[in-house]
């Protein structure tokens, strides 16, 4: 009988595999999202300081030193090892720990760093940026009538599949599911865990918070700070997914004619779903995919399981750039008045390091920044939506 149920279970798997909707997609080649510059350079201006850079790099060495010296990663057409990348930042720290004069930094930039240009998004060779933040929310290790949304920790049953196991032309695809009988069956939805209970009486309440769109919106942001009624905080951060697509729900508030366009920003669709109650589960529900937490010790970490740096990362698509490269990037943020009101947007640029994903970060043409946390982070976090440029850059052999 056991041989018969795993035989069940193997064909079941195939066939999920088959019909699995991101197996579908054409993603565009890593090979093609870069694109060598060899004329027009950006001016390499940094608008902070050089401890922040510094931070950011150690933290990126704790990944890099992970892995094997001779590992490579794709920068556009071209290949690189692990050593040669831990290299680039040193130098780069070097350079700028010597405050050389604008000019002769931007040609030492020019002269010793391969700079590659992100190839943006079709017909577009800018980059949108978007930016994500660490909130802080009210919440309650106990339910009760206050307190009554969850975020949870990790499912037991939700299975991680390399579907390379199965067949070589899947080599890096993997789905996220679970057992169900003798079938594996893509996770549980967004729909299914909120308002079908399905991982109620289960244990893995981690906190309880007062409102179902903090939630939503933690899970967005993949960490935060929750406030406890004894004064305490507990930080909380992303450690799984249900594997199902990431869907705007600020998308489908324009569709619906709930928000204009100009209004569009994370404090309009937290304002437009107070004042359509009607609306919400139907928005919430619109983006089935869901985030899983753990608590957490230090900083917020991202996709290298190393911490983020405020202003320093930048979530990048992780099939397309590669993982702990140094970048640059130049895009507008908000000029705010005492009020919190934002009065002008400023052109900035500086060096970036690509420490994270997201969901909603597809394609050689997005990248989200992240803020930090506090009430400014909140602003720009929550408004940022320009384009800019993004390069990325490696010391020539």
């Amino acid at each position: 009988m056991a041989n018969i149920a795993k035989i069940f279970i193997l064909l079941s798997t195939i066939a999920f595999f088959a019909c699995y909707p991101s197996l579908k997609k054409q993603v565009q080649r890593p090979e093609d999202a870069l694109v060598p510059v060899r004329f027009f350079y950006p001016a390499f201006h940094d608008d902070m300081d050089l401890e922040s850079l510094a931070l950011a790099i150690r933290r990126n060495t704790e990944y890099l030193n992970r892995l094997d010296p001779e590992e490579t990663f794709q920068y556009g057409p071209h290949r690189f090892t692990c050593r040669e990348v831990l290299n680039s930042q040193k130098s780069l720290l070097k350079i700028m720990a010597e405050n050389p004069d604008p000019d002769k930094f931007n040609k030492k930039i020019k002269d010793r760093f391969k700079i590659y240009r992100a190839a943006g998004r079709v017909g577009n060779t800018n980059v949108l940026f978007t930016g994500y933040f660490e909130p802080t929310y009210e919440a309650s290790t106990t339910r009760d009538q206050t307190f009554k949304y969850p975020v949870y920790g990790k499912p037991d049953d939700l299975l991680t599949i390399e579907l390379s196991l199965f067949n070589d032309r899947f080599k890096g695809k993997r789905v996220t599911a679970r057992v169900d009988g003798r079938e594996i069956v893509p996770y549980y939805s967004r729909r299914d865990i909120d308002m079908g209970k399905a991982l109620e009486a289960r244990g893995l309440e981690i906190a309880w918070l007062k409102d179902p769109v903090d939630v939503a919106f933690l899970q967005i942001q993949g960490s935060g700070r929750l406030r406890l009624p004894d004064g305490k905080t507990m930080k909380v951060g992303y450690i799984a997914s249900n594997g199902r697509p990431y869907r705007s729900i600020g998308r489908y508030i324009l569709d619906n004619g709930l928000l204009p366009k100009e209004e569009m920003s994370m404090q309009g669709i937290r304002r437009c779903l107070s004042e359509h109650p009607e609306m919400l589960q139907d928005v919430l529900n619109h983006n089935p995919s869901y985030v899983f937490f753990q608590v957490q010790d230090n900083a917020p970490l991202g996709n290298l399981n190393v911490p983020v740096t405020p202003g320093r990362s930048v979530a990048l698509d992780s099939k397309l750039f590669p993982k702990g490269a140094l970048g640059f990037i130049s895009c507008k943020k908000p000029v705010v008045n005492e009020q919190g009101k934002i009065i002008e947007w400023k052109t900035f640029s500086r060096f970036v390091l690509n420490q994270d994903t997201g969901g909603a970060i597809k394609g050689a043409g997005r990248a989200d920044l992240f803020w930090g946390s506090g009430p400014y982070a909140e602003i720009a976090a929550g408004h940022l939506q320009h384009e800019g440029e993004l390069y990325i850059l490696i010391k020539k052999p």
